[in-house]
Protein backbone atom coordinates (compact mmCIF):
# COMPACT_ATOMS: atom_id res chain seq x y z
CA UNK A 1 0.00 0.00 0.00
CA UNK A 2 3.03 2.08 1.38
CA UNK A 3 5.20 0.88 -0.91
CA UNK A 4 6.47 4.57 -2.57
CA UNK A 5 6.68 6.41 0.94
CA UNK A 6 6.04 10.06 0.98
CA UNK A 7 6.28 11.67 -2.51
CA UNK A 8 6.63 15.52 -3.01
CA UNK A 9 3.18 16.19 -3.96
CA UNK A 10 2.14 14.39 -0.36
CA UNK A 11 4.43 16.98 1.32
CA UNK A 12 2.26 19.80 -0.87
CA UNK A 13 -1.21 18.84 0.47
CA UNK A 14 -0.23 18.40 3.98
CA UNK A 15 1.28 22.03 3.59
CA UNK A 16 -1.85 23.28 2.07
CA UNK A 17 -4.07 21.73 4.43
CA UNK A 18 -2.24 22.95 7.37
CA UNK A 19 -2.07 26.72 5.60
CA UNK A 20 -5.50 26.30 5.44
CA UNK A 21 -6.63 25.20 8.83
CA UNK A 22 -3.46 27.52 10.84
CA UNK A 23 -4.25 30.61 8.40
CA UNK A 24 -1.11 32.51 7.05
CA UNK A 25 -0.76 34.59 10.40
CA UNK A 26 -0.23 32.01 13.10
CA UNK A 27 2.03 29.88 11.08
CA UNK A 28 5.28 31.68 12.39
CA UNK A 29 4.05 31.39 16.16
CA UNK A 30 3.17 27.81 15.43
CA UNK A 31 6.67 27.53 14.45
CA UNK A 32 8.06 29.37 17.03
CA UNK A 33 6.74 27.68 19.55
CA UNK A 34 7.27 24.28 17.84
CA UNK A 35 10.81 24.79 18.06
CA UNK A 36 10.77 25.79 21.57
CA UNK A 37 9.09 22.82 22.79
CA UNK A 38 12.00 20.47 20.42
CA UNK A 39 14.49 22.43 22.46
CA UNK A 40 12.77 21.49 25.74
CA UNK A 41 12.88 18.20 24.78
CA UNK A 42 16.24 17.44 23.40
CA UNK A 43 17.42 19.38 26.64
CA UNK A 44 15.51 16.93 28.88
CA UNK A 45 16.74 13.99 26.98
CA UNK A 46 20.18 14.94 26.94
CA UNK A 47 19.88 15.60 30.84
CA UNK A 48 17.99 12.25 31.61
CA UNK A 49 20.99 10.53 29.30
CA UNK A 50 23.73 12.41 31.42
CA UNK A 51 22.13 11.77 34.70
CA UNK A 52 21.48 7.85 33.65
CA UNK A 53 25.82 7.97 32.68
CA UNK A 54 26.52 9.79 36.11
CA UNK A 55 24.83 7.26 38.27
CA UNK A 56 24.34 3.82 36.78
CA UNK A 57 23.47 3.00 40.91
CA UNK A 58 19.78 3.50 42.16
CA UNK A 59 19.61 6.35 44.24
CA UNK A 60 18.05 6.78 47.47
CA UNK A 61 18.43 4.58 51.03
CA UNK A 62 17.60 1.04 50.66
CA UNK A 63 15.42 -0.25 53.39
CA UNK A 64 15.36 -4.12 54.25
CA UNK A 65 11.96 -5.64 55.29
CA UNK A 66 13.37 -6.29 58.63
CA UNK A 67 15.02 -2.84 59.25
CA UNK A 68 13.38 0.20 61.07
CA UNK A 69 10.05 -0.24 58.59
CA UNK A 70 9.55 -3.69 60.14
CA UNK A 71 8.71 -2.40 63.88
CA UNK A 72 4.92 -2.93 65.41
CA UNK A 73 4.84 1.06 65.42
CA UNK A 74 5.54 1.37 69.20
CA UNK A 75 9.22 1.35 68.39
CA UNK A 76 10.01 -1.73 69.39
Amino acid sequence: MLRNGLEPWHLLIVAIVVIVLFGSKKLPDAARSLGRSMRILKSEARALKEEGAEDPTPSGPSVSPSGPAATDGRGR
